[in-house]
């Protein structure tokens, strides 16, 4: 797995050296603006909802009071920390769907710029036509609900963990690998599709080298520092991945 980690580290230090040579700018800019108001809008909603939805659940089990019965007690901090997790959890719960939602619309952009990135490589002059990128489209979004189904299934479960005071506490250490398996994954998936890979094998190939999709998605997490180059710099950073690894 370390050099799955290297391999994508590297190739996301190559995708910025890569668009600045081949001027792709307008590729990162115009979905990283969309990407960000939608991301905002969806952080404002979570923000309004996460702690209405902690407080319900409290109330209609009826720890309210309970609660404060222990307010200075450790178990009371226990059961205040095991609020705080919840919280996170349900913050990357939010994020998991908001997630989907983007790869779902923006698998025309993501199909065509990996498309683009694999052909600057092979120095092929060929501009892809609506065929080819409707066919990727449409599997990038097969890919982006198979995983969607399997996240939310995890994430489930690791909701009902997190309910659970000091073994819950992991929790969101977890769902963020979790996560960022299944964000890398999506990306991973793009350039696989044009080498020959049906989408069972590509299931299988990353299932046996998580290292390229986990470090990939956590890389696009942390670029979320400056979110507007996010998503472009994750797709071309995956394709830039999948050419170098596609050979083994």
């Amino acid at each position: 797995m370390l050099k799955e980690i290297v391999i994508t580290i590297q190739s996301w230090g190559e995708a910025n050296r890569f668009i600045s040579k081949h001027k792709l700018w307008k590729w990162v800019v115009i979905p990283g603006l969309i990407y960000t108001i939608l991301f905002v809008g969806a952080m404002y909603f979570f923000a309004r909802s996460a702690t209405a939805v902690i407080e319900y659940f409290t109330h209609i089990m009826q720890l309210s009071n309970w609660i404060q019965t222990f307010q200075n007690s450790l178990l009371g901090f226990l059961f205040t920390f095991t609020g705080i997790i919840l919280w996170l959890t349900l913050l990357f719960f939010y994020f998991s769907f908001f997630k989907y939602i983007c790869l779902i619309i923006g698998s025309p952009i993501f199909a065509y710029l990996s498309r683009k990135t694999e052909s600057i490589i092979e120095n092929d002059d060929h501009s892809p036509g609506w065929s080819e990128i409707k066919n990727e489209m449409g599997r990038g979004i097969y890919i982006a609900l198979r995983n969607c189904g399997w996240q939310t299934i995890y994430l489930v479960g690791l909701i009902l963990l997190s309910l659970i005071p000091i073994v819950g506490w992991i929790t969101p250490l977890i769902v963020l690998v979790v996560e960022c398996y299944y964000y890398g994954f999506s990306m991973l998936d793009y350039g696989f599709a044009r080498n020959s890979f049906s989408s069972s094998k590509s299931i299988q190939f990353i299932g046996r080298h998580k290292g390229l999709a986990i470090t990939n998605g956590f890389l696009f997490f942390l670029m979320h520092v400056a979110i507007i180059f996010a998503p472009a710099y994750a797709i071309i950073a995956a394709t830039l991945t999948v050419h170098q690894v596609k050979d083994s």
